[in-house]
């Protein structure tokens, strides 16, 4: 990746006729790509995260949208539209939390109804042109971000980060990590503090992939030292993405990020959360009505395959967390910093 944002990794691109991810659960031991040319496939992809993070799996949803109606009979609108929800609505199953995959859905279904008056074989050229243009725009919005919020990075800066919000979660740059990509650009002396994420661990196989990669001094540490990296004055800064945020700022991100908001409160350290505004879901009032995936317990009574828990223990395995919006200190959008009150800022903005 050397020191180039512009070098940065794709983790999904469209080739002629099919979607090509980098499978994230062998990384960092192989770098595997995985050539997906059905629905079905695109759904076991999203739901085993295979590809994963909020920006990613939008456009994931979208590619895999148009592998589920490119082979639809064509005879008449009304039928082609009864499977077109259908596909939608199994996509959409796949993992709830995120907004993004709904609202790609969404963009795609609006689209083909703005254009239904037009030949079936003609909306599904359509639905394609639009999913790449989806995809185009992360690309553009993730190198936004990080041009907006390098401005938050002092000259010296030490940034803690949860989970994985580079180039592997979004089109191409990041969230979070756009920001710290541009900064070590422009020559600040950053250093990272990367949490490893249990329990799937997507700091320590990703996020240091990544960082590695890119020669960005950091080190993996385990969740629970945050706190005291905090108390001692080692953390200047804790930028995180999500996978949704509501109308009031109240955030949910991968479980272990609420927290370290509370933490980094405690201790007087900014909580920067970095995200496109289409993660921003101006629907829902707060947090409380945000979905929360539960997962496979499987996933925390074993590790590398090996049980680390008495066989058949009982489990509670949610994938995200809620940070209620007062301990965010601001949001790093494509369109600036958002600073508090979140929902009249968020408010004047979708409105501009």
């Amino acid at each position: 990746m050397g020191n180039d944002t512009d070098t940065a990794i794709q983790s999904i691109e469209w080739r002629a006729d099919h979607v090509r991810i980098i499978d994230q659960t062998y990384l960092p031991g192989r770098e595997v790509y995985s050539d997906i040319r059905d629905v079905g496939r695109m759904w076991e992809a999203i739901k085993k995260l295979r590809i994963r993070g909020a920006p990613a799996i939008g456009i994931a949803a979208a590619y895999g949208f148009y592998l589920g109606i490119k082979e639809l009979p064509e005879n008449s609108f009304d039928s082609f539209w009864v499977e077109v929800e259908r596909v939608a609505d199994y996509l959409e199953s796949a993992r709830p939390t995120a907004i993004n995959l709904k609202w790609a859905l969404d963009r795609l279904k609006t689209t083909i109804q703005a254009h239904k008056e037009k030949e079936i074989s003609e909306i599904k050229d359509i639905v394609l042109k639009t999913a790449k243009t989806i995809h185009d725009e992360d690309k553009r919005i993730c190198k936004k971000i990080g041009e907006v919020g390098v401005k938050l990075v002092g000259g010296k800066a030490k940034i803690l980060t949860h989970c994985n919000t580079g180039s592997l979660a979004t089109g191409q740059y990041g969230t979070a990590l756009s920001v710290i990509y541009h900064a070590h650009d422009q020559g600040k002396d950053i250093h990272i503090w990367v949490d490893e994420t249990r329990p799937l661990l997507q700091g320590a196989r990703l996020t240091s992939w990544e960082l590695m990669n890119a020669e960005i001094p950091m080190k993996l540490i385990t969740d629970s030292t945050a706190g005291s990296l905090m108390r001692r004055g080692e953390v200047d800064m804790v930028m995180v993405g999500t996978d949704r945020v509501a109308a009031n700022g109240d955030t949910a991100n991968k479980i272990g990020t609420y927290p370290l908001a509370v933490l980094a409160k405690e201790n007087d350290i900014p909580f920067y959360v970095a995200v496109p505004l289409s993660t921003i879901d101006m629907e829902l009032g707060n947090g409380d009505n945000i979905p929360i995936e539960e997962r496979d317990g499987d996933e925390i009574a074993t590790f590398n395959g090996s049980q680390v828990a008495p066989k058949k223990v009982e489990t509670y395995n949610p994938a995200f967390d809620i940070t209620s919006h007062q301990y965010v200190t601001a949001f790093i959008t494509e369109k600036g910093i958002i600073e508090p009150p979140f929902d009249q800022n968020f408010k004047k903005l979708f409105e501009d």
